[in-house]
C-alpha cells in the first residue's frame, strides 16, 4: 500500500470537494480518501497493484480540476 498526496489548483466550493472524493473513492484499490478543501489537497491510500497516483491524478483532471503536484509515500 502507498499514500498519494495530490496538490490541486484552487477548489472553489464544497461540492467540488465531494465530487473529487467520490470519483477517487470509486477507483479500484483506493481507501481512506480525504479531500482537504482549505489546503487544496487530496490524500488517498491505494494498492499499487490496482492503480497508481498518476491514475488518480488523471481521474481528478478528467473531472476538470488541475493537479499541480503528485507525491507518493510508501506505507509500512
Amino acid at each position: 500500500m502507498a499514500k498519494a498526496i495530490l496538490q490541486l489548483g484552487e477548489l472553489t466550493c464544497p461540492s467540488c470537494m465531494t465530487k473529487i472524493q467520490k470519483a477517487v473513492e470509486n477507483q479500484a484499490g483506493v481507501s481512506n480518501v480525504k479531500v482537504l478543501f482549505n489546503a487544496g489537497k487530496v490524500r488517498a491510500d491505494f494498492d499499487e497493484s490496482k492503480t497508481s497516483a498518476d491514475k488518480l491524478a488523471q481521474v481528478i483532471t478528467d473531472l476538470g480540476y488541475e493537479v499541480l503536484k503528485v507525491k507518493v509515500k510508501e506505507l509500512a
